[in-house]
Protein backbone atom coordinates (compact mmCIF):
# COMPACT_ATOMS: atom_id res chain seq x y z
CA UNK A 1 0.00 0.00 0.00
CA UNK A 2 1.28 3.45 -0.88
CA UNK A 3 2.43 5.36 2.16
CA UNK A 4 2.09 9.11 2.72
CA UNK A 5 5.13 11.30 2.34
CA UNK A 6 7.64 10.88 5.13
CA UNK A 7 9.20 13.91 6.79
CA UNK A 8 11.74 13.40 9.55
CA UNK A 9 13.00 16.37 11.53
CA UNK A 10 16.62 16.97 12.49
CA UNK A 11 19.36 19.54 12.76
CA UNK A 12 20.55 21.69 9.85
CA UNK A 13 23.05 19.85 7.65
CA UNK A 14 25.12 20.62 4.60
CA UNK A 15 23.99 18.03 2.05
CA UNK A 16 25.39 17.01 -1.33
CA UNK A 17 27.54 20.11 -1.56
CA UNK A 18 24.70 22.58 -0.97
CA UNK A 19 22.83 23.83 2.08
CA UNK A 20 19.09 23.26 2.17
CA UNK A 21 17.23 25.99 3.96
CA UNK A 22 15.00 23.60 5.91
CA UNK A 23 17.95 21.52 7.11
CA UNK A 24 16.48 18.46 5.43
CA UNK A 25 17.87 15.95 2.97
CA UNK A 26 15.40 16.34 0.12
CA UNK A 27 14.51 13.01 -1.53
CA UNK A 28 11.96 12.98 -4.35
CA UNK A 29 10.86 10.87 -7.29
CA UNK A 30 9.73 7.41 -8.31
CA UNK A 31 6.41 6.17 -6.93
CA UNK A 32 7.63 2.64 -7.62
CA UNK A 33 10.50 3.26 -5.20
CA UNK A 34 8.53 5.30 -2.66
CA UNK A 35 7.80 2.44 -0.27
CA UNK A 36 11.43 1.32 -0.08
CA UNK A 37 12.66 4.93 0.00
CA UNK A 38 10.58 5.49 3.11
CA UNK A 39 11.70 2.18 4.61
CA UNK A 40 15.35 3.10 3.97
CA UNK A 41 14.84 6.46 5.67
CA UNK A 42 13.13 4.96 8.70
CA UNK A 43 15.85 2.32 9.15
CA UNK A 44 18.67 4.82 8.68
CA UNK A 45 17.16 7.25 11.16
CA UNK A 46 17.21 4.60 13.85
CA UNK A 47 21.00 4.57 13.73
CA UNK A 48 21.42 8.25 12.78
CA UNK A 49 18.61 10.13 14.54
CA UNK A 50 20.42 13.44 14.00
CA UNK A 51 19.79 13.32 10.24
CA UNK A 52 16.70 14.95 8.71
CA UNK A 53 14.99 13.65 5.60
CA UNK A 54 11.97 14.62 3.53
CA UNK A 55 10.88 11.71 1.33
CA UNK A 56 8.23 12.17 -1.37
CA UNK A 57 7.01 10.46 -4.54
CA UNK A 58 5.44 12.09 -7.54
CA UNK A 59 7.12 10.00 -10.23
CA UNK A 60 10.61 9.62 -11.66
CA UNK A 61 10.09 12.65 -13.90
CA UNK A 62 9.46 14.84 -10.87
CA UNK A 63 12.61 13.67 -9.11
CA UNK A 64 14.70 14.18 -12.23
CA UNK A 65 13.21 17.67 -12.64
CA UNK A 66 14.50 18.37 -9.11
CA UNK A 67 18.01 17.39 -10.20
CA UNK A 68 17.73 19.62 -13.27
CA UNK A 69 16.57 22.54 -11.11
CA UNK A 70 18.90 21.79 -8.19
CA UNK A 71 16.07 21.52 -5.65
CA UNK A 72 16.70 17.97 -4.38
CA UNK A 73 19.62 16.10 -2.86
CA UNK A 74 18.52 12.69 -4.13
CA UNK A 75 16.18 11.82 -7.00
CA UNK A 76 14.74 8.30 -7.01
CA UNK A 77 14.25 7.05 -10.57
CA UNK A 78 13.04 3.81 -12.10
CA UNK A 79 14.45 4.92 -15.45
CA UNK A 80 17.68 6.53 -16.62
CA UNK A 81 17.99 10.24 -17.34
CA UNK A 82 18.04 10.90 -21.08
CA UNK A 83 20.76 13.03 -22.71
CA UNK A 84 18.43 16.02 -23.06
CA UNK A 85 17.73 16.03 -19.33
CA UNK A 86 21.41 15.72 -18.47
CA UNK A 87 22.18 18.64 -20.79
CA UNK A 88 19.47 20.79 -19.17
CA UNK A 89 20.88 20.06 -15.73
CA UNK A 90 24.42 20.95 -16.82
CA UNK A 91 23.20 24.21 -18.35
CA UNK A 92 21.81 25.04 -14.89
CA UNK A 93 25.19 24.26 -13.33
CA UNK A 94 24.16 20.84 -11.99
CA UNK A 95 26.10 17.70 -12.97
CA UNK A 96 23.88 14.60 -12.47
CA UNK A 97 25.59 11.51 -11.10
CA UNK A 98 23.84 8.14 -11.37
CA UNK A 99 23.93 5.53 -8.59
CA UNK A 100 22.64 1.96 -9.01
CA UNK A 101 20.80 0.90 -5.84
CA UNK A 102 18.82 -2.19 -6.88
CA UNK A 103 16.75 -3.85 -9.59
CA UNK A 104 13.09 -4.38 -10.35
CA UNK A 105 10.95 -6.46 -12.64
CA UNK A 106 7.93 -4.88 -14.30
CA UNK A 107 5.26 -7.47 -13.65
CA UNK A 108 2.23 -7.91 -15.93
CA UNK A 109 -0.88 -8.41 -13.80
CA UNK A 110 -4.24 -9.99 -14.66
CA UNK A 111 -7.27 -10.81 -12.53
CA UNK A 112 -6.87 -13.99 -10.49
CA UNK A 113 -9.76 -15.63 -12.40
CA UNK A 114 -8.16 -15.05 -15.81
CA UNK A 115 -6.95 -18.50 -17.02
CA UNK A 116 -4.18 -17.20 -19.33
CA UNK A 117 -0.98 -19.08 -18.48
CA UNK A 118 1.65 -16.79 -20.01
CA UNK A 119 2.05 -13.96 -22.50
CA UNK A 120 4.65 -13.08 -25.12
CA UNK A 121 6.43 -9.75 -25.53
CA UNK A 122 4.84 -9.35 -28.96
CA UNK A 123 1.34 -9.99 -27.56
CA UNK A 124 1.95 -7.34 -24.91
CA UNK A 125 3.02 -4.89 -27.58
CA UNK A 126 -0.12 -5.60 -29.62
CA UNK A 127 -2.30 -5.07 -26.51
CA UNK A 128 -0.73 -1.82 -25.29
CA UNK A 129 0.58 -0.11 -28.42
CA UNK A 130 -1.27 2.41 -30.54
CA UNK A 131 -2.59 0.54 -33.59
CA UNK A 132 -2.02 -2.76 -31.79
CA UNK A 133 -4.04 -5.64 -33.21
CA UNK A 134 -5.01 -7.49 -30.01
CA UNK A 135 -8.14 -6.16 -28.32
CA UNK A 136 -9.86 -9.38 -27.18
CA UNK A 137 -8.74 -12.25 -24.94
CA UNK A 138 -10.08 -14.75 -27.48
CA UNK A 139 -7.42 -13.53 -29.94
CA UNK A 140 -4.85 -14.98 -27.55
CA UNK A 141 -6.65 -18.32 -27.39
CA UNK A 142 -7.92 -17.59 -23.88
CA UNK A 143 -11.30 -19.11 -23.02
CA UNK A 144 -12.71 -16.92 -20.29
CA UNK A 145 -15.11 -18.01 -17.53
CA UNK A 146 -18.81 -17.32 -18.06
CA UNK A 147 -19.70 -13.68 -17.49
CA UNK A 148 -16.17 -12.44 -18.11
CA UNK A 149 -15.97 -9.81 -20.88
CA UNK A 150 -13.80 -10.72 -23.87
CA UNK A 151 -12.69 -7.13 -24.49
CA UNK A 152 -9.25 -6.48 -22.98
CA UNK A 153 -9.00 -3.50 -20.63
CA UNK A 154 -5.35 -2.34 -20.76
CA UNK A 155 -4.13 -0.36 -17.75
CA UNK A 156 -0.92 1.67 -17.68
CA UNK A 157 1.09 3.86 -15.33
CA UNK A 158 0.86 7.55 -16.22
CA UNK A 159 3.43 9.34 -18.37
CA UNK A 160 5.26 10.91 -15.40
CA UNK A 161 6.26 7.43 -14.25
CA UNK A 162 9.61 5.82 -14.93
CA UNK A 163 7.75 2.51 -15.09
CA UNK A 164 5.66 3.89 -17.97
CA UNK A 165 8.80 4.89 -19.87
CA UNK A 166 10.60 1.63 -19.10
CA UNK A 167 7.63 -0.42 -20.35
CA UNK A 168 7.45 1.73 -23.47
CA UNK A 169 11.16 1.20 -24.15
CA UNK A 170 11.33 -2.53 -23.37
CA UNK A 171 7.94 -3.75 -24.62
CA UNK A 172 6.69 -1.25 -27.19
CA UNK A 173 10.10 -0.56 -28.72
CA UNK A 174 10.79 3.01 -27.64
CA UNK A 175 9.21 6.46 -27.74
CA UNK A 176 8.47 6.15 -31.46
CA UNK A 177 5.64 3.78 -30.52
CA UNK A 178 2.84 5.38 -28.53
CA UNK A 179 0.51 3.69 -26.09
CA UNK A 180 -3.03 2.90 -27.22
CA UNK A 181 -5.14 6.08 -27.01
CA UNK A 182 -7.94 4.32 -25.09
CA UNK A 183 -5.63 3.01 -22.36
CA UNK A 184 -6.43 3.67 -18.70
CA UNK A 185 -3.58 5.60 -17.06
CA UNK A 186 -3.17 5.55 -13.28
CA UNK A 187 -0.68 7.24 -10.97
CA UNK A 188 0.49 4.61 -8.51
CA UNK A 189 1.28 0.89 -8.38
CA UNK A 190 -1.52 0.42 -5.86
CA UNK A 191 -4.08 1.96 -8.22
CA UNK A 192 -2.98 -0.36 -11.04
CA UNK A 193 -3.34 -3.51 -8.93
CA UNK A 194 -6.62 -2.31 -7.38
CA UNK A 195 -8.20 -1.83 -10.80
CA UNK A 196 -6.94 -5.17 -12.15
CA UNK A 197 -8.19 -6.97 -9.04
CA UNK A 198 -11.69 -5.53 -9.55
CA UNK A 199 -11.85 -5.74 -13.36
CA UNK A 200 -11.78 -9.34 -14.56
CA UNK A 201 -10.87 -8.47 -18.17
CA UNK A 202 -8.09 -6.03 -17.29
CA UNK A 203 -4.34 -6.33 -17.77
CA UNK A 204 -1.88 -3.90 -16.25
CA UNK A 205 1.76 -3.56 -15.34
CA UNK A 206 3.74 -2.25 -12.39
CA UNK A 207 6.78 -3.01 -10.28
CA UNK A 208 7.21 -6.51 -8.91
CA UNK A 209 6.69 -5.29 -5.34
CA UNK A 210 3.09 -4.32 -6.15
CA UNK A 211 1.98 -7.96 -6.43
CA UNK A 212 -0.89 -9.26 -4.27
CA UNK A 213 -2.91 -12.44 -3.87
CA UNK A 214 -5.96 -11.03 -5.70
CA UNK A 215 -4.05 -10.65 -8.99
CA UNK A 216 -1.66 -12.90 -10.94
CA UNK A 217 1.72 -11.88 -12.36
CA UNK A 218 2.06 -13.56 -15.73
CA UNK A 219 5.17 -15.42 -16.90
CA UNK A 220 6.51 -13.68 -20.01
CA UNK A 221 7.99 -15.23 -23.18
CA UNK A 222 10.78 -13.14 -24.68
CA UNK A 223 10.55 -14.58 -28.24
CA UNK A 224 8.93 -17.57 -29.95
CA UNK A 225 10.49 -20.82 -28.81
CA UNK A 226 11.66 -19.43 -25.47
CA UNK A 227 10.31 -20.63 -22.16
CA UNK A 228 7.91 -18.44 -20.21
CA UNK A 229 9.71 -16.81 -17.29
CA UNK A 230 7.86 -15.70 -14.16
CA UNK A 231 8.82 -12.36 -12.58
CA UNK A 232 10.73 -13.22 -9.39
CA UNK A 233 13.70 -11.79 -7.55
CA UNK A 234 15.91 -14.57 -8.91
CA UNK A 235 14.82 -14.14 -12.55
CA UNK A 236 15.29 -10.37 -12.37
CA UNK A 237 18.73 -10.75 -10.80
CA UNK A 238 19.88 -13.32 -13.37
CA UNK A 239 18.31 -11.25 -16.18
CA UNK A 240 16.16 -14.09 -17.56
CA UNK A 241 12.91 -12.17 -16.94
CA UNK A 242 12.46 -9.99 -20.06
CA UNK A 243 10.95 -6.86 -18.49
CA UNK A 244 13.56 -5.84 -15.95
CA UNK A 245 15.17 -2.50 -15.14
CA UNK A 246 17.57 -0.82 -12.77
CA UNK A 247 16.51 1.16 -9.72
CA UNK A 248 18.56 4.34 -9.58
CA UNK A 249 19.15 7.45 -7.57
CA UNK A 250 20.67 10.66 -8.91
CA UNK A 251 22.66 13.28 -7.06
CA UNK A 252 24.04 16.64 -8.14
CA UNK A 253 27.74 15.90 -8.46
CA UNK A 254 29.47 13.26 -6.39
CA UNK A 255 27.66 12.98 -3.05
CA UNK A 256 29.27 14.44 0.04
CA UNK A 257 28.66 14.48 3.76
CA UNK A 258 25.43 12.88 4.93
CA UNK A 259 24.21 12.21 1.39
CA UNK A 260 27.32 10.12 0.73
CA UNK A 261 26.98 8.35 4.08
CA UNK A 262 23.36 7.56 3.34
CA UNK A 263 23.99 6.21 -0.17
CA UNK A 264 26.92 4.12 1.06
CA UNK A 265 24.56 2.61 3.64
CA UNK A 266 21.87 1.92 1.01
CA UNK A 267 24.21 -0.11 -1.22
CA UNK A 268 25.73 -1.88 1.80
CA UNK A 269 24.24 -5.04 3.26
CA UNK A 270 21.97 -3.22 5.72
CA UNK A 271 20.31 -1.09 3.05
CA UNK A 272 20.09 -3.99 0.60
CA UNK A 273 18.31 -6.11 3.21
CA UNK A 274 15.72 -3.32 3.55
CA UNK A 275 15.28 -3.48 -0.23
CA UNK A 276 14.82 -7.25 -0.07
CA UNK A 277 12.40 -7.04 2.87
CA UNK A 278 10.20 -4.70 0.82
CA UNK A 279 10.07 -7.14 -2.15
CA UNK A 280 12.54 -5.34 -4.39
CA UNK A 281 15.59 -7.00 -5.95
CA UNK A 282 18.94 -6.29 -4.28
CA UNK A 283 22.19 -5.65 -6.13
CA UNK A 284 23.53 -9.08 -5.18
CA UNK A 285 22.62 -12.28 -3.41
CA UNK A 286 22.37 -11.65 0.33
Amino acid sequence: MKKPALVLAAATLTLGGCTKSAGMMQILGSNTMLEVAQAWSEAYLKIHPEVGMSVNGGGSNKGIAGIIDGTVDIANASRRMVPEEIEKAKKNGHDPVEHLVGYDGIAVFVHKDNPIESITMEQLKQIFADKGTVTKWSQLGVKLPDGMADDIVPVSRDSSSGTHESFQDIVLGGKAVNFRASIRELTSPTEIVDLVSKTRSAIGYSGLAAGRSDVRALPVVRKPGDKAVAPTMDTVLDKTYPISRALLVYTIGQPKGEVKNYLDWIVGDAGQHVLLDNHYVPLRKL
